[in-house]
């Protein structure tokens, strides 16, 4: 147990994520949330974008609110819809406040608008006033933005994704933490690229600086699992081999998010689309992925190979061919 940076909120390190509650049902859920209280995770995430997890998981709270501290977050961006999910929010969680509400998903070039007066931070704001929300966080996938969020003071918490291959953010974390800034860890398996969670969350959980991480939890078997590394968190020789041999092997083909590889002349995204067929094959979310893929003005498919991406990726990734592989998923 720990607080979460500066704030009232004693955690246990090893919290709940609730993007896959979109694919049980609402009995479940009920299970899974009976195992968290059974297992001392008091730290529950989800999201209006996750369709009904926060439904689901505001059902499987009645009678039990004060055990948990409930985290959610929101990709509105302007003042009247973020007041109007935060009210959904509260609804759907069947509760009179929010612990902790974020901005979710912000991208670099949307971060100044959003705290702009009249933005979804002011709603933000207001509803802490109001006593409907405590505290503010923000999320992204860009560290970018997470460096500029770190420097303002704005926010109690960020949330990165954060694992075995996925270390870019080691300094701004630190950073952050000697700021008293929240730290949670989203994405402690990559997606669903790294099989052994023991070890993914270990790792994570080793480094001090990092208060809380959020892997998704589909059954009372994976709770166990997850809750039981906090016993003992030092690394073996052995683990270290087994790290070494996760980061050569996904390492070929492991998009890091970074965004060196943009701008594409054509307008794609190309970290968003691999992030993409990463829920549709890893975490078997085929709807809601192919939806929000098809939403997209620029798409996998639209790929001519010109082949600038690739030159500018750090991991000299095969972005052309892994682009292919979107198109052939989610087209």
């Amino acid at each position: 147990m720990r607080l979460l940076g500066k704030t009232e909120m004693k955690v246990n390190r090893v919290g709940f994520g609730g993007i896959p509650i979109q694919r049980i049902t609402q009995e479940d859920t009920n299970m899974v949330i009976d195992q968290l209280e059974k297992s001392g995770v008091n730290f529950i995430d989800t999201a209006r974008g996750y369709t009904i997890s926060e439904e689901y998981i505001g059902n499987a709270l009645k009678g039990r609110r004060n055990e948990f501290f409930i985290a959610t977050k929101s990709m509105s961006r302007d003042y009247e819809g973020m007041k109007k999910d935060i009210e959904i929010s509260l609804k759907n969680l069947n509760t009179d406040y929010i612990d902790l509400y974020q901005l979710h998903n912000v991208k670099v070039e949307e971060y100044n608008k959003v705290l702009e007066d009249g933005m979804a931070y002011k709603a933000l704001l207001e509803a802490q006033q109001e006593g409907k929300i405590k505290y503010i966080g923000i999320t992204s996938h860009s560290l970018d933005t997470i460096e500029k969020a770190v420097e303002d003071d704005k926010f109690v918490t960020i949330q990165f994704p954060y694992n075995i291959v996925e270390n870019q953010a080691d300094e701004v974390f630190k950073k952050a933490s000697g700021k008293g800034i929240g730290i949670i860890v989203m994405k402690p398996l990559a997606g669903g690229a790294i099989d052994d969670a023991t070890l993914a969350i270990k790792y994570i959980l080793s480094k001090n600086y990092i208060d809380v991480v959020i892997p998704g939890m589909e059954s009372v078997e994976q709770v166990k699992e997850n809750t039981e590394v906090i016993k003992n968190l030092e690394l073996t020789k052995e683990d270290e081999m087994k790290i070494d041999k996760i980061k050569e092997t996904l390492g070929k083909r492991f998009c890091r998010r970074c965004e060196y590889c943009l701008p594409c002349p054509l307008g794609i995204n190309i970290p968003v689309n691999f992030l993409l067929e990463g829920y549709y094959t890893r975490y078997n979310l085929k709807e809601w992925s192919k939806e929000r893929y098809a939403a997209l003005d620029v798409k996998a498919k639209d790929c001519v190979e010109c082949g600038l991406c690739e030159k500018k990726c750090p991991y000299e990734l095969p972005i052309r061919d892994m682009l292919k592989q979107v198109s052939e998923k989610l087209d």
